[in-house]
């Protein structure tokens, strides 16, 4: 009798679960008609519609720069200087903050310069990075990673620091050394917050693609956008604004779905 109680329970929760995904898929419809519906109205206003394009023309751009490819080449170019900043920031950032966490002499020494840094905004560094790198990719990927590294490393040092006192005196008693500690306690205690790291880091990435295309560049979504408000051509500006924030979406939400499987052993263990 247990047995098909607990069949109808987990039966019941199935079908909870697909109606709330059906739900979920609705409400982003609903969401999406009346964005566009508001921003048909509101670009209708003569006053307003020399700013914002109307989605009628932002279509017709799609569709041109698509025809001509203008719009594959630049998303490329820019998703190789996003994901190349990066992916050299969860590289460099997860080691430091880790040993930030873990032994208080670098944390000392490190820890002040870290928050020094944060605080300076990635395109003041544009000069700089010129002189250095020259305006080539490299260039642009040397700011992207100065951005992402400074989020995913303070993240990930908080997620270091909040491990629960009681797991690391549990291992203690159980006589594990520092090495066992380590990887068997605070690692995977830190592991969710690697993976808001990486969603934060991504975000980042992709907000300081423009700042980054301020470099020279000839190519990618952030030199459309510039080039496209030189000549006041709103409805390419928009698409390029879309284009990243699309991008952005997708992103994010396959980091989501990684997240819920590489950390489902958490939601079992605190049932």
């Amino acid at each position: 009798m247990s047995k098909d109680k607990q069949q109808l329970r987990l039966q019941a929760k199935n079908n909870l679960f697909s109606m709330g995904n059906v739900s979920n898929g609705i409400m982003y419809l609903v969401s999406f008609g009346v964005i566009l519906l508001l921003w048909s109205l509101v670009s209708a206003f003569p006053e307003v519609s020399t700013v914002i394009a109307s989605p009628v023309k932002v279509f017709k751009a799609l569709i041109t720069d698509v025809a001509n490819g203008k719009l594959l080449v630049n998303i490329k170019v820019s998703l190789i200087r996003v994901f190349g900043g990066f992916i050299l920031g969860v590289i460099a950032s997860i080691p430091v903050a880790f040993l930030l966490g873990w032994y208080q002499p670098f944390r000392r020494i490190v820890e002040p310069w870290i928050q020094f840094f944060r605080t300076i905004p990635p395109i003041a560094l544009i000069p700089l990075v010129i002189v250095i790198f020259g305006i080539g990719t490299s260039a642009k990927i040397a700011i992207i990673f100065f951005a992402v590294f400074l989020v995913m490393v303070v993240t990930i040092y908080q997620g270091v620091r909040n491990v629960d006192v009681t797991l690391i005196k549990a291992a203690k008693v159980l006589d594990a050394n520092d090495k066992d500690l380590f990887l068997n306690v605070v690692v995977p205690a830190s592991f969710p917050y690697i993976l808001v790291g990486v969603r934060l880091g991504l975000a980042t990435a992709l907000t300081t693609l423009v700042a980054a295309e301020l470099t020279g560049a000839s190519q990618g979504l952030g030199n459309m956008i510039q080039e496209a408000a030189l000549t006041f051509n709103m409805d390419e500006v928009i698409l390029g604004i879309i284009i990243i924030g699309v991008i952005g979406f997708i992103l994010d939400k396959i980091v989501l779905f990684l997240e819920r499987k590489l950390t489902g052993w958490q939601e079992v263990h605190n049932r």
